[in-house]
């Protein structure tokens, strides 16, 4: 069986529908991260945070779970999206 066979239907079904990939996005969390989204319900700055809360918020901005605002001393929030 060649590939294009197995994939024929999702193609066909993207070409209908490309939004229909989206619905069921998720974007993965460590365990640290969801405790840490919790705490960012509400405005925090970045700077009340420990060393090690920063930089998993660093990484966590990448993954568009928070967001940052500010350039000096920035206030990080969750990204509503994701709560």
């Amino acid at each position: 069986m060649k590939i294009t066979e197995l994939v024929g239907g999702v193609l066909e079904e993207i070409k209908e529908d490309p939004y229909s990939l989206l619905d069921n996005f998720s974007v993965w969390t460590t365990n640290e991260e969801t405790a840490l989204l919790e705490k960012l319900k509400k405005p925090v700055k970045l700077s009340s945070l420990t060393e090690q809360e920063q930089f998993r918020v660093q990484a966590m901005i990448r993954k568009s779970l928070v967001i940052k605002v500010g350039m000096k001393d920035p206030t990080i929030v969750a990204n509503e999206t994701y709560q």
